[in-house]
């Protein structure tokens, strides 16, 4: 059983919060359609000396579904999360908690490493914590921790996805664990997010076709990029955050480096202080997960969600009928 708070969404789609690229623009738009949408905590960041930007953030987010559902109560906004990373390096976690913890963020979801702390931060303002995993044993720690929920992040993923199947992270986890479970992978089609949860997961986890979106805080050349390349443009590398993740040869290329010999690099390196210095160096190196081939065009957020609800209900009619 799903909790209420992810109930009642318009279709099972949770958004992913994407380095830089979600904000508030993007958020509100994929709340209103009827999914969650989120953003990572470090995305806003403030000039020294400046009030934190996190908190203009939130407040107008909730302002602003505030709003739509007075005009809109036979249509209200789907929850909004708020993405943590919690890695030893993010100086400003303690100070990011508290200010989620003071506006009652419904929905947490925390990355890199499984926090009691952070869980119990979101338990005490009201709100459930996820988090994500790429493999069986990292699940089984997030729980024990205090975790209310799981995000596989499967192979295929954008960012840092894991190296699994689908197939075998959802049942590895779905022997021991019946509680909320969200699948990262690949997934850009309502076909996929119903495949999804006929594995065995409750929601999907969307981030990569969101990148090609009127609201997405990317530049034209990254949106185009994302439109224009398919699975075959795909590279994983550690080599820009320390931690294996997805990337767009595209613009790796653009870089100056061979897509096909990039060094490793090893976890000592993530660091997210003041967004890193490395972050900076390879800021225009692009991520992107695998599922792209079914991202051709630039749209609004609220037409991308029709059309993953229109393809959602077509699949669901077609499975009856087998």
């Amino acid at each position: 059983m799903l909790p209420p708070i992810l109930q009642n969404l318009r279709i099972p789609v949770v958004a992913s919060p994407m380095f830089i690229v979600s904000g508030p623009e993007l958020v509100i738009a994929q709340c209103k359609a009827g999914i969650v949408g989120s953003f990572p905590a470090l995305n806003a960041r403030e000039k020294d000396g400046e009030p934190p930007l996190l908190e203009a953030w939130l407040t107008r987010i909730a302002e602003e579904l505030d709003r739509h559902n007075q005009a809109n109560p036979d249509r209200p906004a789907a929850p909004f999360a708020v993405n943590q990373i919690v890695h030893r390096s993010n100086a400003r976690l303690e100070r990011d908690i508290e200010i989620c913890h003071r506006h009652k963020v419904p929905i947490w979801i925390t990355s890199l490493g499984a926090r009691v702390e952070v869980n119990a931060a979101a338990h005490d303002c009201g709100g459930i914590a996820l988090h994500d995993i790429i493999d069986n044993r990292f699940a089984k720690k997030a729980i024990e921790k205090g975790a209310d929920g799981l995000i596989a992040v499967a192979a295929g993923a954008g960012g840092h996805a894991g190296p699994q199947s689908p197939f075998a992270l959802v049942q590895e986890i779905r022997d021991w664990f019946d509680g909320p479970l969200l699948l990262s992978g690949a997934i850009a089609t309502g076909r996929a997010v119903l495949a999804a949860q006929v594995m065995g997961a409750d929601l999907a986890y969307i981030g990569s076709p969101f990148i090609a979106t009127d609201e997405a805080n990317a530049q034209p050349e990254y949106k185009r990029m994302i439109c224009d390349s398919s699975a075959m443009d795909i590279v994983t590398s550690s080599l820009f955050t320390g931690v294996s993740g997805n990337y767009l040869a595209p613009s790796i290329r653009a870089a100056g480096l061979d897509p096909d010999a990039l060094a490793s690099a090893d976890a000592s390196s993530m660091n997210f202080g003041a967004g890193g210095a490395k972050a900076k160096a390879w800021s225009q190196i692009w991520g992107s997960g695998q599922g792209i081939g079914a991202v051709r065009e630039i749209l609004p957020a609220a037409e991308r969600i029709d059309r993953l609800a229109a393809e959602y209900d077509r699949a669901k009619a077609e499975m009856a009928r087998l």
